[in-house]
């Protein structure tokens, strides 16, 4: 049964559509927005949760952000839900259809009419699970992560995220221009993106393989270097990390030699299986390397608390 999101900014517009669509046996959920901005936020809740949203029915002449440019945010998602819209406004059909839209509605609407409409909206659900089972061996695409700024939503997608940090209820998304924090457990993040190539290094940290530049061993602690971040790995995922890099390095480079000779097992500098401390000598450290930090937008104003290292 599909679950679908209704985006009207005047309400009794916003309630017939609701109730239309709840009276439509082939729809399980409906969850009414009044703007696309509060759209956005209950999508973003949806994704945290983990929760299928397969349909968005809205409006093209709303306050803000109008159906149209929301149409275009949705196209950044990995698999954004089918838009249907339903305006009073006629003269945007073109542009709508160009942006990938299943259906166009008039308002009033018509019940027939809608129903054809979830007709069409089923049929173009059951059709993409049957083409993501196909795709189950391609590579994950690019998912974009909606985050809440000073009341307003931005999309950043999941390539820019170096690594990521357990705050709480809250996860802290770092990348190179700066930090997010996203309410979902780390757990949670570590299961879905964990095909995208994120490990875990800690109880409280999750970093994105093609990031990490380095491993380094000192006293017998490990951490690797992310930008100019260096994080520690606790000991009992310290063999995965180890492995998962150097079988990245032998799939990057078949022939093992990279142009020219490798250096040999243990030699300091040699890759994950030599030993490195820190270039003046002293143990590594997490969270020194990052301006700025102050700025950063947490809900509620408060800052996460500190874990411990294993």
């Amino acid at each position: 049964m599909l679950r679908v999101l209704a985006v009207d900014d005047e309400v009794p517009a916003l309630e017939e559509l609701v109730y239309l669509l709840r009276e439509d046996p082939r729809i399980e959920r409906v969850i009414g927005a009044c703007d696309a901005a509060a759209a956005l936020r209950n999508l973003s809740r949806m994704l945290v949760s983990g929760d299928r949203l397969d349909a968005v029915f809205l409006d093209i002449r709303m306050p803000g952000l109008d159906g149209l440019d929301f149409t275009r945010l949705l196209s950044g998602f990995a698999s954004p839900p089918v838009v249907v819209f339903v305006t009073a406004h006629d003269n945007c059909a073109v542009t709508a259809y160009e942006l990938g839209a299943l259906d166009y509605l008039l308002k009033p609407v018509r019940p027939e009419r809608l129903a054809e409409a979830v007709r069409r909206v089923d049929e173009a659900v059951h059709r993409a699970a049957g083409q993501d089972k196909r795709a189950v061996d391609r590579p994950p695409e690019d998912e974009m992560v909606p985050v809440e700024l000073g009341g307003r939503t931005r999309l950043v997608p999941r390539r820019e995220v170096t690594y990521v940090e357990a705050q709480g209820d809250y996860v802290r998304l770092h990348t190179a221009e700066g930090s997010y924090l996203v309410r979902m457990p780390l757990a949670q993040l570590a299961r879905r993106w964990e095909a995208a190539g994120f490990i875990r290094i800690h109880r409280s940290t999750l970093v994105a393989l093609a990031h990490i530049t380095e491993l380094r061993f000192d006293g017998g602690r490990a951490a690797v270097q992310v930008g100019q971040e260096l994080l520690p790995v606790a000991r009992r995922h310290t063999r995965q990390v180890r492995d998962l890099l150097v079988r990245r390095f032998r799939n990057a480079d078949p022939d093992g030699r990279n142009g020219e000779p490798g250096p040999r097992r243990g030699d300091p500098g040699g890759g994950p299986g030599g030993r490195r401390g820190r270039p003046d000598g002293g143990p590594g450290r997490r969270g020194g390397g990052r301006d700025g930090r102050g700025d950063e937008w947490e809900p509620g104003g408060g800052r996460g608390g500190g874990h411990a290292d294993d």
